[in-house]
Formats: structure tokens, sequence, C-alpha cells
């Protein structure tokens, strides 16, 4: 269980993706170093989804996602795929190519379709089909046959689709119009202004003053939470139910899709060669660093964190999942090329029922509600310190000069005062705080610097806040703001009819998806 989430950093990167653009134009290769495989030796299902008849390949969709993990880890993020399933995004993934086809077919219907002269500007200001600055025909082939697996006349329809859908998003957002009224109502919640200090009280911050509950206190919460305590297995099912896991690293060597047998042999030989320095010595992280051509794990020594058996080529799981941590397989030939692989480290599948764990979940949950009672208490008193006189950056300095942990991205382990900068009444969240719709309720019916009355829940806590600055809106500004916020105003009504319009074309034509061939692909 240690090495599996982090939730928090996880969630972060995962949530950015959530929100970004209705969809994303993506124009550079995305090869994760080797596909998903087809666990089972099932027939694979040829459509990941159905857009008004148009299918959308499990190919391309497994090309989509494999990119989209390969880029959260480059970012650091060690998302593995029982995190990315757990927070969706092979269905956010999914999503956005549907939105895609969707805007492209309602393109194509408006008469708004991607030209020639666009997409070869595309071709040719792509990095990855340059040589010496330029682009070259030779080059953009070899690239689209070894990464993207694909033939120009395939490539070339794909980025039209692309294009028509954001040109087409581009006409409907074009028709986004604000009025006068629509900007003065904005000017009055954004000069609605205020600034708070607050300190938040977590459960977390007490679970270790919760003794463990007797066995007849487990008893009778167990007893009196059985809904509970199945609602909880059910949502944290991934973590009872792993199948099998190596922690591994790869070596790559790269074979053309249409290489002759004496080259495929030539290649076998150098991984044949590299495995004997290995056996005799040799760090596998330093050969793969040096020799290794998967440029997704090169650098890193050919890490490739935990894998899944159903997550690679059969005859690479076959061969990597049959050895013990520490042990090296012998060459073995995907489409990808001639891999070598090392095992670390091994986790065997689990498949823990809810009798079985019922203890430790009925536990955690005892130990969590007696920790939030603890938390609400401890708000409770601090709130009464503060109304009393006392200062809340005095009761609850920093742990460290600067900023407190929540801003140093740091678990916290008490409750810490943080001066939050200016927001407005217009914000759905407090800064470094988030969502609270009750605290800025009463944020901005405060008339002035002034202590608020309770303390509201937040999350799993709880927060007590004193307003340290308000400012009411000053109709002298209004001119001077007045064009920066229609920009402001005609972006979220852009966003909107964006919105809008995809909507409805979800519910006006067709949409199908093949939840097997997404299981399929992320080894669901």
């Amino acid at each position: 269980m240690k090495d599996a989430l982090e939730p928090r950093k996880v969630f972060s990167i995962l949530f950015i993706i959530a929100i970004a653009v209705v969809f994303t134009l993506q124009f550079g290769p995305g090869s994760s170093g080797f596909g998903a495989a087809n666990p089972g030796g099932q027939a694979t299902p040829s459509a990941a989804a159905t857009v008004n008849g148009k299918e959308i390949p499990v190919l391309e969709f497994r090309r989509e996602y494999a990119g989209q993990l390969q880029y959260l880890r480059q970012q650091g993020s060690p998302v593995t795929e029982a995190v990315a399933r757990q927070f969706g995004l092979p269905q956010q993934v999914l999503e956005r190519m549907v939105n895609t086809e969707l805007l492209a077919q309602a393109g194509e219907r408006h008469g708004v379709r991607a030209s020639d002269e666009e997409i070869l500007k595309i071709l040719h200001r792509s990095p990855e089909f340059q040589k010496d600055g330029v682009f070259d025909y030779a080059t953009y082939q070899a690239v689209l046959r070894d990464y993207f697996r694909q033939t120009p006349a395939d490539y070339e329809e794909d980025i039209r689709k692309r294009l028509t859908a954001q040109k087409m998003m581009e006409v409907v957002q074009n028709g986004a119009v604000v009025s006068d009224d629509e900007i003065r109502a904005r000017f009055e919640k954004e000069g609605n202004q205020a600034r708070i200090v607050f300190a938040r009280f977590l459960p977390t911050m007490y679970a270790d003053k919760v003794p463990a509950p007797s066995a007849a206190d487990l008893a009778t919460y167990r007893q009196a939470h059985e809904k509970e305590i199945k609602d909880y297995y059910e949502a944290n099912r991934f973590v009872y139910q792993q199948p099998e896991r190596i922690r591994a690293r790869q070596i790559l060597l790269k074979v053309a899709p249409n290489a002759t047998p004496e080259q495929k042999a030539q290649a076998m030989e150098r991984a044949q060669a590299l495995r004997k320095e290995i056996e005799g010595g040799k760090d596998f992280a330093e050969v793969a660093a040096a020799s290794s051509e998967d440029p997704g794990t090169k650098a890193k020594g050919g890490d490739l964190g935990w894998v899944e058996r159903g997550n690679w080529d059969p005859a690479l799981a076959t061969a990597a999942f049959a050895l013990e941590a520490g042990q090296l397989t012998q060459p073995v030939e995907t489409p990808f090329g001639i891999h070598l692989v090392k095992v670390e480290e091994k986790k065997p599948a689990q498949d823990k029922k809810l009798e079985e764990v019922q203890d430790e979940i009925a536990t955690s949950l005892y130990k969590r509600e007696k920790a939030k009672e603890l938390a609400q208490a401890e708000a409770q008193k601090a709130l009464a310190e503060v109304k009393g006189g006392k200062a809340l950056t005095a009761l609850f300095p920093p742990e460290k000069e600067g900023q407190p942990a929540l801003l140093r991205f740091e678990t916290e382990t008490r409750p810490e005062a943080v001066q939050t900068d200016t927001f407005n009444a217009a914000s759905t969240n407090v800064p470094h705080l988030g969502p609270a719709p009750d605290l800025l309720t009463a944020v901005f019916a405060s008339k002035g610097s002034q202590v608020l009355d309770q303390a509201y829940p937040v999350g799993e806590g709880f927060v007590v806040a004193q307003v340290t600055e308000r400012q009411l809106p000053d109709d002298a500004k209004f001119a001077e703001k007045k064009d920066e916020l229609r920009k402001q105003a005609e972006q979220a009504k852009q966003y909107e009819v964006a919105d809008s319009f995809l909507k409805q074309l979800k519910k006006s034509g067709k949409v199908e998806t093949n939840t097997a061939a997404i299981d399929q692909v992320v080894g669901g």
C-alpha cells in the first residue's frame, strides 16, 4: 500500500487534464516504449467508441492514452496504471477524442474544414519531422512508421480532423456576445474584495491522539456502520484487489516493422551482447542509459516503474513475469523491437474480500470519526481565543520561516495561520483553501475586519478565519476596468457556449463507448 498513491500530487496533475480545453491538438510522437497488450489472447475490439457511426479505433485510443501517461510521467508524477484508472484518466482521454470527432463532424456539416495548406504548415513546423532545421519527407515517413504506426495519409487525415474541430470550436466561440449589464455584474463581484487569515483543523492532525477501539467498541461500531464499511470497500476496491505486478527496467533496441531477417538477427546479437555485459557485472541502469533506444525510459536507466501483466505485449509479459526479483530476461522480440527486462521487485496478485478487511476498515473509520471530533473541538477552542482578542498568527505561527506547510506542499501536522491574497466575490474558492461556500458567504457578508463567528466545515476539517481587509466596488474604477472586464467576460462566455454546444452535439447525436475495449487497453 505504501508504494501506491500520493493522492494530492497525482490528483493535482490529473485535475489539470480534466479541466483542460475541450480538446487538445497533439502532433508529436507519443510512444511509451511499447503498447498495451491484449490480455488473455482475446479478440481485440476494433473501436473504443463510435460517434454517429464513425469509429474511434482502439489503436488510436491506445496511442493517445499511452502518450498521456508518458507525458505525466515525464512531469515527475508517479502515475501507475491503477492510479490513472482511479482518477478516470482513460475516460478523460476518450472523452477528448469523442469531442474532437463530434466537432469535426459538425464542421463538415457547416462547411468548416481544414485546408491542405494548414496541414502542410503544421507538418513543416513540427521539429520531429525536420532534418537540419528543415522539413524532411524521409524523416517524416520514418517517424510515422516507427513511432505512430501510421501512413502519411492516415496521419494527415487525423490532423485535418483535429484542425477542423478546432476551427469549428472557434466559429462557435466567436458567436459569444456579452452585454454591458453582464460586464457591470462582473465588476460588482470582482470589485467586492477581501483578504482573510485562517487556520484549519484537520482530523489527520489528531489521529495519533485517538486510541484503537476496544474489541467491544469495534464490534458496536461495525454493526452500526455496516453500510459505510461496505461503501468504503467498494470505493477503494483497487487497493484490495490488484493484479500481479513487477517493478522493472528495460533496454529496447528498435527494429523497424519491415526489417529484414538479417537486421533482426543483428539487433538480437546486440541484445545478447548487452545481456552478457550485465551478467558480467555491469549495472543494468548504466547500460540502459547508454544503449537503450526507448526515449521514454533511457534517461532514467530504463526504469518502467510498477507494471501490470496486461499492459505489455504477451511475449514480453510472459518472459518477465516468469522471473524472480533480480533476474534478467533473454532478449524478447515484440513489434517495437528487441527487449531486455530486469525484474527488480515483484508483488503477487491480491484479492481480499470484504470479510477479510472489514475490521481494518472499521478501525480506520472509527479513528477518523474520533479524530474529526477532536479537530472540531480544537477549532471551537481556537475560535473562542481569537474572539477573546488573540491573533491567529500568534496562536498558530508557521513551523518554518515564511510559508506554512500547505503552501510548501508539505503534510500539515498542526494548524498554521495562512494569510490569503486578495480575492473577490466572483471566486468559487478561498485562496490556499479551496471550495468553501459557507465561508465565502460569511466573508462577503462582513463589512470590515472582523473574526468570523463560527468554525466552518471545509472538506474533512474545520476552519477558523478572520477578515483582515475588505473593499467594496468603486464606481470610479468601472470605466477604467471596463475593457479588461469585457475581455474576461467574453472568455468566460466562450467557454460556456463551447460547453453547451458540445452537450447539444452529444444529445442530438449518438455516441457509443466500448467499455470492453477500454478495459483491454488500460488493463481494467
